[in-house]
């Protein structure tokens, strides 16, 4: 089999020793081209020419959750081909590696190098649903290009906060989960549309749903994780099926602590939920439009502001080892 590995030399969690032995470890049982991302975009890039090749059967993706947002958007740059494109395996490196999680691998990198190993020896790979985003057209947002998200989007508070956190990160910060929590308080207080939503979501033969303040996608479940604990925003998700939507209508003091403690304590039977709180399942199509521009983020990558973003539940789009 050959195989590409593409790896994110900034990995939080793995060392440069680490990544040795990994490859090391990878290169014994395939034909091995190990490709270190040297700006961003390149993972991107890397995924779409080995989605365009001949002859690559794998694409391994070393790194945090960013990294095989990336890849993944390379190697479906075309669309989806289930059956003529690489199929992926993913080697957790990041801070939270919520994708690879949801998957069932090992949070630690080796212990996934030899769960991806043992897993290409028996042939186990699944076909996952992904989620696709695009500027919708007839607004002023409908030239913005589509991307792939693999476990979630949001637009409004929670994009918010990854801009925060990521603006903390250029300063030289460490992207740990009580900055997280940090961020969160800071855009509450700062949050201009708490009171008084912008939101409104439309979807096919649906009345619409307007003046809401916050809105979270989710591919799967759980939505992110704590530490090792997960946390569950739509806990119906799954890979299997279309998107699930998490919003809410009110984000007072009182309400938003409420349903920060309903998300601090969900469960895979129960997130949250509420008079304020709606909740979609298996959506296939649907749209976010608002008032005011709102920050977009997609697996934890802030992508700017926007008025107006489609949403598409695609199922069996790739194919993963597992």
């Amino acid at each position: 089999m050959r195989a590409l590995l593409v790896v994110n030399p900034a990995a939080t969690t793995t060392s440069a020793r680490t990544r040795d032995v990994l490859i090391h470890a990878l290169a014994s049982e395939m034909k091995l081209e190990v490709v270190t991302t040297e700006y961003r975009g390149h993972a991107r890039d890397l995924g779409r020419q080995a989605g365009e090749s001949d002859d690559i059967e794998l694409v391994v993706a070393l790194g945090g959750d960013g990294t095989v947002n990336e890849v993944v958007n390379g190697l479906l740059h075309n669309g989806p081909e289930l059956d003529r494109l690489p199929r992926l395996a993913v080697v957790p490196g990041g801070s939270t590696n919520v994708f690879a999680r949801a998957l069932g691998l090992p949070n630690d990198a080796v212990e996934a190098t030899g769960a991806l190993l043992d897993a290409l020896r028996e042939n186990r790979e699944r076909a996952i649903g992904l989620g696709l985003a695009a500027g919708t057209p007839g607004t002023e947002d409908e030239a913005v290009p589509s991307r792939w998200f693999t476990f979630c989007a949001g637009l409004g508070f929670d994009a918010g906060v990854i801009g925060r956190v990521e603006q903390q990160r250029e300063r030289g910060k460490r992207s740990t989960h009580a900055l997280y929590l940090r961020q969160v308080a800071r855009q509450f207080l700062d949050e201009p549309h708490r009171r008084h939503g912008t939101i409104t979501l439309e979807q096919p033969g649906q009345d619409p749903v307007t003046d809401l303040v916050m809105s979270i996608i989710c591919n799967t479940s759980p939505w992110t994780f704590l530490g090792n604990r997960p946390v569950y925003a739509s806990p119906k998700a799954s890979f299997d099926t279309g998107l699930d939507v998490l919003a809410l209508n009110r984000m007072s003091t009182t309400s938003a602590a409420r349903y920060a403690t309903q998300l601090l304590t969900s469960s895979p039977e129960r997130g949250p939920h509420g008079k304020h709180a709606l909740s979609l399942h298996d959506l296939t199509d649907f749209t976010l439009h608002s008032k005011a521009p709102l920050p977009l983020q997609m697996d934890g990558d802030h992508l700017g502001l926007r008025t107006s973003v489609t949403f598409t539940g695609v199922r069996r789009a790739l194919r993963v080892i597992v």
